[in-house]
């Protein structure tokens, strides 16, 4: 018997395995289907690519995308100790204060950005804290953030260049303003990827009353007159097993993972229930809706400076990846993104709705998987990726089956809603304007992708050919008033209608905020612990 179990060792599992453990009279038991963190790639920076489709990545893909060329789109989630933070880009931005003052004014309360800043500065250990807006950061916490070891020039003149097009320099994108150009923060400690299995759960791991199983796939939660009372699970993927919980269970399996394992459970909408003969237990028809996530399209140029595409070439890997390990040098200490900008480009909104990402390498053409790095061109050259901060767009998750290893059906309706596109639109354009900019006049070799800027259908079509996520799922659990038919939890982030139960990641967001979302989801476990132990719920 625990106290606790956690169904999840991701972004939010790790936090709260580390803080519900840190009181030695609770036990704890935290459940992980993927493995231990020990893939080298995982470790270091430059190798986030490599992780894709590998033992570590769900490799999820969604349905076929009706305003995207019916394209079937990738969606990597982490397998591993960690999760996602464990196979991201290692990029720490928080959002806009405003994405979460419109959280508690949607019914979330005590979701402001005034009560939920004390979270975010709780976990951090900022080593640039000279640099940053010191009223918004913390230098104790466990959670190690930093500017980047080192970058290409490229990702110099991409910041001059914004400058130039009107966007300013912002010493700090997670201070009091989010506007402006910058090279982002990231979660790297000592030249490896400080994920929350590094920052967390390896500090706790050997606490007597913390259990951590791997390779554990929970198949579902056990509910017993409307209180949740434990989990069945099948180790190795065969033998069933079943835990009990004296006070809680918690759920942080993601996005696509939780509200899964809710229908499962037969805690979901009762008629796709029912279809596949899973019994229901509550009828709570919000299960698995709400869903948004970022998506960007791509603007390129080849380059006569060299970039991260001349490291790509077989004996540069080997000498970068030398220089690494000996001397903690190079391209490898280094996230494949760099730079990073906020800016506003549509006048009716009162905050950033367009991000821009900078990527100093060039990512190839409409034939390429971006995804696959043999597939990248080995000339040099550097990409803007404008990404849509908030989609008006949603979409869902449900189940195939009873079978939990079967993957759930993802329908994110990209660009289902006209202004999304229109947005899109404006953000490539305006990265094309930054790409022309004279920073780039020393570095610039060829403009070509898009090859043509001015026809709003051809802009069209090439965002629809190279859309990709952002890998930012959120709010299929989406968090609210009780009384409010599209929320799956309450401010407490407890179920409605079954006891004990709690989601705790970013399914619970009620809206996307303006940013990577890595950021946000430890908040959210950083505030659900401070919930649980205190034994606050409704």
């Amino acid at each position: 018997m625990y106290d606790y179990i956690i169904i999840g060792a991701g972004s939010a599992g790790c936090v709260l395995a580390h803080r519900l453990s840190a009181e030695s009279h609770n036990k704890v038991l935290l459940i992980e289907a993927g493995s231990k963190d020990t893939k080298l790639e995982i470790h270091i920076p430059a190798a986030y690519t490599k992780l894709n489709r590998s033992s570590v990545d769900w490799a999820f893909y969604t349905e076929p995308q009706t305003f995207v060329n019916e394209r079937k789109m990738f969606q990597p989630r982490g397998k591993v100790l960690g999760g996602c933070s464990s196979t991201n880009a290692m990029a720490y931005i928080r959002g806009n204060p405003k994405d979460y003052d419109d959280w508690a004014k949607m019914g979330c309360k005590g979701w402001s950005f005034a009560e939920v800043l004390p979270y975010f500065i709780k976990s951090e250990n900022n080593e640039d804290y000279e640099k940053v807006d010191k009223g918004f950061h913390g230098t104790g916490g466990l959670l190690n953030v930093r500017f980047p070891y080192s970058h290409y020039s490229v990702s110099e003149a991409f910041i001059e260049a914004c400058m130039e097009c009107g966007i300013p320099y912002n010493p700090d994108f997670n201070g009091k303003e989010q506007t402006g150009t910058n090279f982002f923060q990231f979660t790297i400690k000592n030249y490896r990827r400080h994920s929350t299995a590094q920052a967390f759960l390896k500090p706790a791991i050997s606490r007597p009353n913390l259990k951590v199983l791997t390779n554990t796939v929970v198949s579902r939660i056990v509910v017993q007159n409307d209180v949740a009372k434990g989990v069945e699970v099948f180790v190795g993927g065969s033998q069933k097993q079943v835990f009990s919980a004296s006070k809680e269970v918690i759920l942080s399996a993601g996005s696509f993972g939780s509200p899964q394992i809710l229908m499962l459970s037969g805690i979901g909408e009762k008629e796709v229930l029912q279809k596949l003969g899973i019994e229901v237990v509550k009828d709570l028809p919000a299960v698995g809706k709400n869903l948004q996530d970022h998506c960007f399209a791509i603007v390129s140029s080849s380059a006569k400076v060299p970039t991260a595409n001349n490291d790509l070439k077989l004996h540069n890997q080997l000498k970068g990846l030398l220089n690494y390990f000996l001397f903690k040098k190079g391209f490898a200490t280094a996230s494949p993104l760099e730079a990073n900008a906020f800016t506003k480009l549509n006048p009716e909104n009162d905050r950033p709705d367009i991000q821009f990402h900078f990527v100093p390498a060039h990512l190839g053409d409409y034939n390429v998987d971006l995804y696959n790095l043999d597939e990248y061109p080995r000339h040099n050259g550097y990409s803007i990726l404008p990404t849509l901060l908030k989609p008006r767009s949603r979409g869902w998750i449900s189940i195939r089956s009873k079978n939990p290893l079967d993957s759930p059906i993802i329908q994110p309706n990209y660009l289902a809603e006209s202004a999304d596109l229109q947005q899109l639109i404006r953000g490539v354009r305006k990265a094309y304007e930054i790409m022309q900019a004279q920073a780039f006049d020393k570095c610039r070799k060829e403009l070509y992708f898009p090859a043509r800027i001015d026809d709003d259908e051809l802009v069209a079509e090439h965002i629809r050919k190279t859309l990709e996520c952002v890998y930012h799922p959120v709010g299929t659990c989406k968090m609210g008033q009780e009384n409010d038919e599209t929320t799956v939890v309450n401010e407490f982030l407890q179920v409605k209608g079954i006891g004990n139960l709690r989601v705790v990641d970013a399914s619970i967001m009620p809206e996307i905020i303006s940013g990577n979302t890595n950021a946000p989801t430890i908040m959210i476990a950083e505030k659900a612990a401070d919930l649980i132990l205190n034994n606050v719920r409704k």
